[in-house]
Formats: C-alpha cells, sequence, structure tokens
C-alpha cells in the first residue's frame, strides 16, 4: 500500500546515517601513501595528459595558401586589436620574410612605421637589418637615409649606416656618412669611430684631421691626452708635445675645468716628456701643475712626482718631492681641522727648513690666524706659541726686525688681558727692544704689562733690566708697586731690603723689614722672619736679632724656631 503524498511516515522524513564500522586490525599498513606521493602521482597524470597540437604538413600549393591566409588573417587581427604593440608588426613582418615574401614584409614595415611612430629608431634599426640581411643594399641604403634624416640625433643609426657601407666595400661612401655624421657634433664615440675608420684604411693624414676637429667639439683633457698617444705612435713626437702643451693652455684658460681631469693631463704629459728623457720639461711641468692644483686634489700629482725625482732627480730635487708630499699631508690634516695647532707647528718647521722665505711666513699667517674660540688660557697656551715662533722667525730667520715687532705689538693686541695674559709674551716683546738698543721701548712694553696684567715675573724682569741699568730710582718704584700690587709676597719684601742693604742703606732696609713683618698676610712669614734675624746678625745688631727672636716666639712656639734660637744663643754665649 503505497502512502499518500500529503501523510509522510516517520521512515519518510529521518536522517539515515551509515553505520559505525570498528576497524579490527589497527596496525600499520606495511606500505604507507603520504600527501608528497599523492601530490607527485596527480602532477604525473596531469603532464601526460597535456594536449599536443597536430603537426600540420603541407602537400600543395593549395594547402600553403590556406595556410598562409590564415596566419595573414591572425596577424590582421592582432593589429586590429594591438596597434600600438611594436613587437605585433615585428613578428608579422618577420613572418612575412620567412615566407619570402619581401614586398609584403617590406609594405608590413612600411605600415608599422606609419601606423606607431616614425620616430621609433628601434623599428628603423629592423627594417634597415631585414633589407641587409637579404642583401637588398639599395633599399637598405634607402632606409638608412629616411632613418638619419629623421633622427640624426640617434648615434647607432649612424653607426649601422657606416658599418653597412664598410661591409659592403663602399668606402668612400662611409665616409661620407661619417662627415654627415660629424657635422652634428656627436659624442666622442663618434669621432673615435671615424678615426679608427681612417686608421684602418692608413689613411693618417685624415685621422689628424679628423682629430683637430675633435678637440675642438670636445676639447676635453681625455680628448687631448688621445690626440697626443696618436701623435706618439705615429712617431711624431714634436706634434705630440705641441699637442700637449695646447691641451694645457686650453685646461689653464678654462675656468670651470675639473682640477682632477686638469690633473690627468699634466700627469700625461709629464710621462710623456719622462719617455722623451726631457727630464728637466718633466720637472717644470710637475712643479707648474703642483702650484696651479689645490693641495686636497693633488693626491696623484704628487705622488708621481716623488716618483719621478728619486727615479731621475738629484739629491735636493728629491728632496723638494718629498717636502712637498709631506706639505700635501699637511695640507690635509689643518684642512680637517685647522685648530690642530700641532699640525700648524710641524708645517711651518717644514718650510722653515726648505729655506722659503716667503711661503713660510704665508704659512704663519695662516696658523696665527686660526684664533681659538673660547676665551680661556688652556685653549691659548699652545696657541700663543705660534706667535712667538713667528716673531723669532722674522728675527733671527729674516732679520726683518720691523716685522718682528709688528707681529709682536699685534700678538699683544690679540691677547684678552683682562681675562687672562703671558707674562713670556711681554717679556719676550721687551728683550727685543733691548736687543736693539731701545730700552725706552722696552720700558713702555713692560709699563704696559705692569698696567694691563700684572705678574711677579713681569716685575723681576723689569727690576732687573733697571738694575743692570744702575737705575735706582727705578728699581725703588717697581718694588712699591710690586709690593702695592701683592703686599703678602715675602720675596718680594726681602729682595727690596736685600736691594737697599746693597746700597748700604741699613735703616732703609730695616724698615722694609719691620714693614714686612707688619703685613696681616704673607704667604712664607717663617722665610721673611728668618732673613730679617739673618740681616741683624750680619750688620752685628745681636739685640735686635734676640729681640726678633723673642717676637717670633710671642707668635709661635713652633719647634725649629725653638730650636734656632736656642742655638744662636749657644753660640752667642
Amino acid at each position: 500500500m503505497t502512502s499518500s503524498p500529503a501523510i509522510l511516515r516517520y521512515e519518510d522524513t529521518s536522517v539515515k546515517l551509515p553505520r559505525q564500522i570498528h576497524v579490527k586490525n589497527k596496525t600499520p599498513a606495511p606500505i604507507q601513501i603520504t600527501a608528497e606521493q599523492i601530490l607527485r602521482e596527480s602532477s604525473r597524470v596531469h603532464h601526460e595528459s597535456v594536449f599536443r597540437p597536430p603537426i600540420d604538413k603541407i602537400t600543395d600549393q593549395i594547402e600553403l595558401d590556406e595556410y598562409r591566409l590564415r596566419k595573414r588573417k591572425q596577424f590582421e587581427d592582432s593589429i586590429r586589436r594591438n596597434r600600438w604593440n611594436v613587437s605585433v608588426w615585428v613578428k608579422y613582418a618577420e613572418w612575412e620574410d620567412s615566407q619570402q615574401e619581401f614586398e609584403r614584409a617590406r609594405s608590413v614595415w612600411e605600415n608599422a612605421l606609419k601606423e606607431i611612430n616614425h620616430r621609433n629608431h628601434t623599428l628603423w634599426l629592423r627594417y634597415a637589418e631585414f633589407e641587409m640581411k637579404n642583401k637588398f643594399i639599395k633599399h637598405a641604403r634607402n632606409v638608412w637615409e629616411r632613418a638619419v634624416t629623421l633622427l640624426p640625433r640617434v648615434d647607432q643609426l649612424w653607426f649601422k649606416y657606416v658599418h653597412m657601407e664598410e661591409m659592403v666595400g663602399n668606402v668612400a661612401g662611409a665616409r661620407e656618412v661619417f662627415e654627415r655624421w660629424m657635422t652634428w657634433m656627436p659624442i666622442q664615440y663618434g669621432w673615435l669611430c671615424y678615426i679608427k675608420f681612417e686608421l684602418r684604411y692608413n689613411e693618417i693624414e685624415r685621422a689628424r684631421a679628423i682629430f683637430e676637429r675633435f678637440v675642438m667639439c670636445h676639447p676635453r683633457v681625455d680628448a687631448w691626452i688621445r690626440y697626443a698617444n696618436f701623435e706618439v705612435k705615429n712617431g711624431e713626437v714634436v706634434k705630440a708635445r705641441n699637442v700637449y702643451e695646447r691641451g694645457v693652455e686650453k685646461v689653464v684658460e678654462d675656468e670651470d675645468e675639473d682640477e682632477e681631469e686638469a690633473e690627468k693631463l699634466f700627469v700625461a704629459f709629464a710621462a710623456f716628456e719622462e719617455r722623451c728623457k726631457e727630464v728637466e720639461r718633466a720637472r717644470c711641468i710637475y712643479k707648474f701643475a703642483l702650484d696651479r692644483i689645490p693641495k686636497g686634489k693633488a693626491e696623484e700629482l704628487y705622488r708621481k712626482f716623488v716618483a719621478f725625482e728619486k727615479q731621475s732627480g738629484d739629491k735636493e730635487g728629491t728632496e723638494d718631492a718629498i717636502i712637498g708630499k709631506r706639505r700635501f699631508e699637511y695640507e690635509e690634516e689643518v684642512r680637517k681641522n685647522s685648530l690642530n695647532y700641532d699640525t700648524w707647528f710641524d708645517y711651518v718647521g717644514l718650510e722653515e727648513s726648505a729655506g722659503n722665505m716667503e711661503k713660510t711666513r704665508e704659512v704663519y699667517e695662516r696658523a696665527i690666524a686660526n684664533v681659538p674660540p673660547a676665551e680661556e688660557k688652556r685653549y691659548w697656551k699652545r696657541y700663543i706659541y705660534l706667535w712667538i715662533n713667528y716673531a723669532l722667525y722674522e728675527e733671527l730667520g729674516t732679520g726683518d726686525m720691523e716685522r718682528t715687532r709688528a707681529v709682536y705689538r699685534q700678538c699683544l693686541n690679540l691677547i684678552p688681558h683682562y681675562k687672562f695674559s703671558f707674562a713670556k709674551v711681554w717679556l719676550l716683546a721687551a728683550q727685543f727692544e733691548i736687543r736693539q738698543l731701545i730700552v725706552k721701548g722696552a720700558r713702555q712694553i713692560l709699563g704696559n704689562a705692569i698696567g694691563k696684567a700684572p705678574k711677579g715675573k713681569i716685575f723681576k724682569k723689569y727690576i732687573e733690566m733697571e738694575l743692570q741699568l744702575s737705575n735706582i730710582d727705578r728699581c725703588r718704584k717697581l718694588y712699591e708697586k710690586y709690593l702695592q700690587w701683592s703686599p703678602e709676597n715675602c720675596y718680594a719684601w726681602s729682595k727690596y731690603a736685600e736691594l737697599e742693604r746693597s746700597l748700604s742703606e741699613t735703616e732703609r732696609a730695616r724698615a722694609i723689614f719691620d714693614l714686612a713683618i707688619a703685613q696681616p698676610a704673607l704667604d712664607m712669614p717663617e722665610f721673611l722672619w728668618k732673613t730679617y734675624i739673618d740681616f741683624e746678625i750680619a750688620e752685628c745688631e745681636f739685640e735686635r736679632a734676640r729681640v726678633l727672636y723673642e717676637r717670633l716666639l710671642d707668635r709661635t712656639k713652633h719647634l725649629k724656631i725653638l730650636e734656632a734660637a736656642y742655638k744662636w744663643k749657644r753660640q752667642k754665649l
């Protein structure tokens, strides 16, 4: 009995799942199948099933015509879809070429130039190569003519054109093409190709004329060197030297010329003169180049010059070359750090040993121009010796006293005396004036030193100078200023008293000692008291000496003082 469509039973609507199967044997299979094996098997089956189109065999002209018609239709459809795609046109033309349908191929090339872009030099190259490959020389020449007329700045077209004319033996035609090419002033490669072309046919004079035009069109260093090497290769030494000289003149006149390029020309010129055994000429060239090219860009030139002097120069020339190399090294160092004063000292020492007065002065001026950036004495200590050495060089090395005086004056004006000063500079300037027997100038310098930056060393040297000149009154005034400036200086008090004693001014000396020990602060009071006591003993004023010992013992009970007093009393007894 069939069930009604409107009445569904439970069996009709229930989902029947497969029954779970229990594995009876759980041991691993002897052959394991991996995912890699499955993929490899599927790939092998896929490759075996790749479709290979059948090979068409054309047996008669009808089938060939049908094949050509079908291919042409395919190419025409491709061109309609991708009119601007050059490769489609090229494939079409090459296929017509393979079918020996040269007129059709030529028509495809012409249409490609017309439809795409007649300034596409790749199409012109392929078109001309098609004509050349099939030995249609006149057609190829026509294509080249049209190409170089439309695109005269494409050097590859000219080069291929010339190559074709030379390959077919039309040397005159190739030369004519070269001449037309040169009127457009191409790059160096074009000129060099023309020169090599003439040299292949031993046309030396023609090649020389082309070189002349070449260096006028491209007056660069490598062009001059090539021209000179050409003359040397042909044994024309005089002409080669003339070429180098013209090149040097051009480089010197051209202010925009790169120094590195100029260095190459000078090195090549000097090497040429060396090969010609013209040692003096080569030396002059090296020295001229070193004077013109900046030191920082003449490393190769210096190296060549030193090697040249070692090989062909005398001892003096070799030393000059070595000095030049060291000069270059110092220039590099001061260029990196102009405040490296040790390098400046070495540099001026080198110039002094070379004996070039003007060069030495120039280096000194450059060195002292590098003033320390901060007005702190620790930065100036090394720098100030540049001025001192400069002044000593002018005095002892050149004997120019006016320049020496000017150097000292500039140095003293440069030092910020309101922050710090250098007694050595003041004293050297004063001693220089004394050596020139200008005592007034020395007094003026030392007086300015005391007024601007008083120091004990300046007072001592000034007093010593006046004492040698027997100016006692000036010495007394200087001691007074010295003690006003530094009243705690026991050395000054004792020297002042010693001066008075040497003049037999005992009372003045005693008064000075009394003033000294009455000072509230002294740097070496023991030394001053001992000097005073020794002074009284030397004057046989034992009572005064005893009183001084008592006064000293009232101030201090130092053991050494007690021992000295006891010893003095025993000697007296």
